[in-house]
Order: C-alpha cells, then sequence, then structure tokens
C-alpha cells in the first residue's frame, strides 16, 4: 500500500484517540491487546480503509472498521469519521455496561475508612495466609 491509503497501525490508533499515546498504542499491539483481521499484528502493519480491527482497553472490547486515515491527531470530533464500530460491538459493549452497573449496585461501600483496630485486623488477616513453614 502507498503512504495515501495506508499508516502505520500504532499510529492510526495513536490517531483515532483509542491510545492516548503512540508508545501506549505499541505496547497494547505487542501485548495482543489489538487484533488485525483476526490475527495479531505487530505495530508497523500497514492499515487503510477497510481494514478491520478488534481492540481491548481494560474490559471494553471494540470491532472497528476502518473508514479513513490520518496521519496526525486531531480533536474528538476529527477523529470520529476514521472509523465505524459494528453493530454487534455496540451491542455487546452495552450489555457488557448494563452487567457492570448490576452487579456495582449491588455491592456493598464501607461506611467508613478503616481504624486503627480495622487496619490491624485486616493485617493479621493479609499474613495469616502467607505464614512461612520455617517460624
Amino acid at each position: 500500500m502507498n503512504d495515501e491509503t495506508s499508516v502505520r497501525l500504532d499510529r492510526w490508533l495513536w490517531a483515532a484517540r483509542f491510545f492516548k499515546t503512540r508508545s501506549a498504542a505499541k505496547h497494547a499491539i505487542e501485548g495482543g491487546k489489538v487484533r488485525c483481521a483476526g490475527q495479531r499484528a505487530k505495530p508497523s502493519k500497514e492499515v487503510g480503509p477497510g481494514t478491520e480491527l478488534v481492540i481491548n482497553r481494560g474490559t471494553v472490547e471494540q470491532t472497528v472498521v476502518v473508514t479513513a486515515i490520518a496521519q496526525r491527531r486531531g480533536s474528538a470530533a476529527e477523529a470520529q469519521p476514521l472509523y465505524r464500530e459494528t453493530l454487534e460491538s455496540i451491542e455487546r459493549r452495552a450489555a457488557a455496561a448494563d452487567q457492570r452497573r448490576l452487579t456495582g449496585a449491588s455491592s456493598l461501600a464501607p461506611q467508613a475508612r478503616p481504624d486503627r483496630r480495622d487496619r490491624r485486623e485486616l493485617m493479621r488477616l493479609k499474613q495469616s495466609g502467607s505464614e512461612d513453614p520455617e517460624q
């Protein structure tokens, strides 16, 4: 592919604002968090319009199709036309968000910070689980 129709994967992810820095995009690609056409990719992989990417960021997995390329990073409004998220991906993310919201609402938050007695009890519990048999 030539320069007008393609760009490096790490550079495109940075320009499309999926990652804050190019090095963060590079580390994610090298860590297997980004797949191009169903396979692991290298940061130097050339992508162009029509390329399908699966991007994992924390608990969020997005499947996007590259619609345009950009050589530089712009505002969020400029980054939106660079890709189109698939309908399946949107539905999956919405279902996961609902599930997180439901499970998060059921957890009880502590009323206050632990006091001295509570901290000592927590330390005792943590230490009892990792005791050295030679002691």
